[in-house]
């Protein structure tokens, strides 16, 4: 059985809802990062870097809520968090599976502090390109990242673009993510992981 280790009110949210989305039994082992918890040498062996989420799936470590999604989604086919190796849906949903680390969460750090980086320097590109992209896609698409397909790439994007607008402020609301974050909320395994905090 693989244990999830997680802290409320933290990125491990996303992974939370994730295994929700996936309905196989999981254990959750609480990090209380308030108290240091994450510092303690067990926990740096499941994590180095000492964040949450982290996931122990037998012999099996690693961290990182994308790598979690990519690999849980993987782990449990039967739940078709992802399109299989082959399938040309694939490569959008790896696309906006790692969109949300690579693109949408330096574009709010850039926004929050102010930080004046030129888009040709910064990984990301540029914030409001970032925002503009995902609004173009969630316009387009159907009601998921892959149409009418909900996936991984949707727990990590969503949850996170909930975050962003609705919890911190930090993204400005559009009408597009307001829809997409209510279908998100809506799904019954959204609502569970939430009750965990």
């Amino acid at each position: 059985m693989m244990t999830l280790y997680w802290s409320p009110q933290s990125r491990s949210f996303t992974a939370l809802w994730l295994m929700e989305e996936v309905g196989q039994p999981y254990e959750r082992a609480l990090i209380d990062i308030r108290s240091g918890a994450q510092d303690t040498p067990d926990f740096r062996a499941i994590n180095p870097m000492g964040k949450v989420p982290a996931l122990k799936d037998g012999e099996a470590t690693l961290a990182e809520t994308p790598a979690i999604c990519a690999y849980v989604a993987e782990r449990y086919p039967e739940a078709g968090l992802t399109p299989p190796v082959g399938d040309p849906a694939r490569a959008k949903f790896l696309y906006w599976l790692f969109f949300y680390s690579g693109c949408m969460e330096p574009a709010v750090v850039q926004m929050t502090t102010k930080l004046e980086m030129p888009s040709s320097t910064a990984g990301w590109g540029e914030a409001s390109r970032v925002f503009n992209v995902l609004d173009e896609a969630l316009s387009k698409s159907g009601p998921w990242l892959l149409g009418e397909r909900f996936s991984a790439a949707d727990v990590m994007v969503g949850s996170g673009l909930h975050f962003f607008t609705r919890v911190f402020k930090a993204v400005p609301a559009r009408p597009s993510f307001d829809a997409y974050i209510d279908r998100c909320m809506a799904r019954p395994a959204f609502q569970r992981a939430l009750a965990f905090g």
